[in-house]
């Protein structure tokens, strides 16, 4: 293996981290933030709220996208399984 076929390898990694890990996150982030603004403006701080609204966002991502994300994460293992051989060499 060499040096491209390594920077290849993580560029995928990270490619694949980003496609899965960002609709989850970016979904996480919005609700907080909405929730945030909403608590502001009502002064009720209740922690409890902002977990309740995250959690409904990010189940509400993988029910809609999960099939996508997890296709994608079984593609990129079967790659990385594959080039094994590459790599051990």
């Amino acid at each position: 293996m060499n040096i491209d076929e390594a920077i290849m390898l993580m560029t995928d990694l990270i490619k694949t981290t980003i496609f899965v890990g960002g609709p989850v996150l970016g979904a996480a982030l919005v609700g907080g933030v909405l929730i945030g603004i909403v608590q502001t403006a009502t002064q009720i701080n209740e922690a409890s709220i902002g977990f309740v609204v995250k959690a409904g966002c990010v189940m509400l991502v993988v029910l809609v996208g999960g099939t996508s994300l997890a296709s994608r994460t079984v593609q990129y293992t079967r790659e990385t399984f594959s080039r094994i051989t590459q790599v051990v060499r």
